[in-house]
């Protein structure tokens, strides 16, 4: 557990852009409604991909123009601009300036841990690979290192808010939006920032996504009806969808937020993070079960939440053969059973599986469920999965009001059989 005197953690700004909505107010309209974001992508269909369908956001473009300066947006990939919009949105929700681009004044205790778990591989493949085996690498330009770079949407985002602190990217797969917050949180704990960036983005692109496709994880049976194709903890449930987009929170001290007297949405309480080992059933696709159960007792034992205490559970559910044994997990590690689970939803059956910026995505809509007092829906589940239907009143087909919403769990479980998991609790002053 945390030292007694250990610093509180508070989120105070939102920001996101996700294929049903770009925008904390969009998103938040379409998960109340349970608006589905997947779409036909003719890209995956031309590249003859078994699934052809995708999550992506919309009319990105557009908002970068509005927003970004035209040298800027020359060196701003698809997952930079994603970054740069969802903290340009959570950095203006916390009450903050952005800063002017001519000014000397560095923020020392402001970072950011922004992560990604494919990178810039859209530029690699469209721009590096046929430019360079054409024999015209000098046609690349100068920016094309800090567009495939991993760190390229830290280092983006680190010279639009002038930060000091540490600025770095994080990559850990599936868990990586998850892992950005839990190590933000721990920064800030330890007195080392003030205010850290936490989060993830993912670009759109077959090329980012054919390696899922061509491993059969994604589904293949629901191309002819997109918004159907994400059907976590369904009997039908054929694999992941695909997405893409970005998640931003703004985590300060909570002196700090006091100080400036933020709006302060929920408290980041506790964090596990551990990896299975790919041992008992844990491989580098499947997560050890014994490494999930425990990764959630130690976020709880790190919160000094009681297992009874949690009101509802953002799982990982990715629609995999995976969401029965996660929803066993869970089960285990809050020694409640069915009929005793809290509500449990997937956010990325509206969103598809937003890779290294799901826990990210995902984590905002923690925030907006704690905020508004309810549980969004987990939609394409009426036929819950077998193996799940033990649990099936713990599942919401449609909004779920709960005004006494105080804790919500968030994991996020990745390739390499990586954990995290995340409590977050709702701010209540005192």
């Amino acid at each position: 557990g945390g030292a007694p005197m250990t610093r509180k953690v508070v989120v105070t700004g939102l920001g996101i852009v996700a294929p049903n909505g770009c925008g904390v107010p969009a998103f938040e309209e379409a998960i109340r409604k349970g608006e589905s974001g997947i779409r036909h992508v003719e890209a995956m269909a031309e590249a003859k991909f078994g699934c052809t369908v995708g999550g992506v956001p919309q009319g990105v473009d557009e908002l970068a123009e509005a927003q970004f300066a035209e040298d800027e947006l020359l060196a701003m990939n698809m997952s930079h601009r994603y970054a740069s919009l969802a903290t340009l949105e959570a950095w203006g929700d916390a009450g903050l300036t952005r800063p002017e681009r001519d000014s000397d004044v560095v923020d020392w205790d402001s970072g950011a841990i922004l992560g990604t778990g494919i990178g810039g591989m859209d530029t690699t493949a469209a721009k590096v690979v046929p430019l360079t085996d054409a024999g015209k690498a000098k046609r690349l330009g100068s920016t094309s290192v800090e567009q495939v770079m991993a760190s390229g949407i830290s280092a983006r985002i680190s010279g639009q808010f002038a930060l000091g602190n540490q600025v770095t990217t994080n990559s850990s797969a599936c868990s990586t939006g998850a892992e950005a917050i839990a190590m933000g949180l721990e920064r800030i704990r330890a007195g080392r920032a003030e205010r850290m960036i936490c989060g993830g983005a993912e670009a759109a692109s077959h090329y980012i996504w054919a390696g899922f496709d061509a491993m059969r994880v994604l589904n293949r049976g629901s191309n002819d009806e997109p918004e159907k194709a994400s059907r976590p903890m369904s009997a039908s449930a054929g694999g992941f969808v695909p997405g893409a987009g970005a998640g931003v929170l703004i985590l300060e001290s909570e002196e700090l937020a006091r100080e400036r007297g933020a709006r302060i949405y929920a408290e980041v309480k506790g964090q596990g993070l551990n990896c299975g080992g790919h041992r008992t059933g844990g491989s580098m696709t499947a997560p050890n079960p014994d490494g999930v159960r425990r990764c959630i007792q130690m976020a709880l034992s790190d919160a000094g939440i009681s297992p009874d205490e949690v009101d509802a559970i953002n799982g990982h559910l990715t629609a995999t053969g995976a969401d029965p044994r996660e929803i066993a997990s869970w089960a285990a590690a809050l020694g409640r059973g069915p009929g005793e689970l809290p509500p449990i939803t997937s956010t990325k059956s509206m969103v598809g599986h937003t890779l290294g910026a799901a826990g990210a995505v995902e984590s905002v809509a923690c925030i907006l469920m704690l905020q508004g007092g309810f549980v969004h829906p987990s939609i394409n589940c009426e036929d819950v999965h077998p193996e799940i239907e033990p649990y099936a009143s713990s599942i919401p087909h449609g909004l779920r009001e709960m005004q006494d919403l105080k804790v919500i769990v968030k994991a996020g479980f990745g390739f390499g059989d990586v954990n995290t998991c995340l409590v977050f609790k709702k701010w209540e002053d005192g």
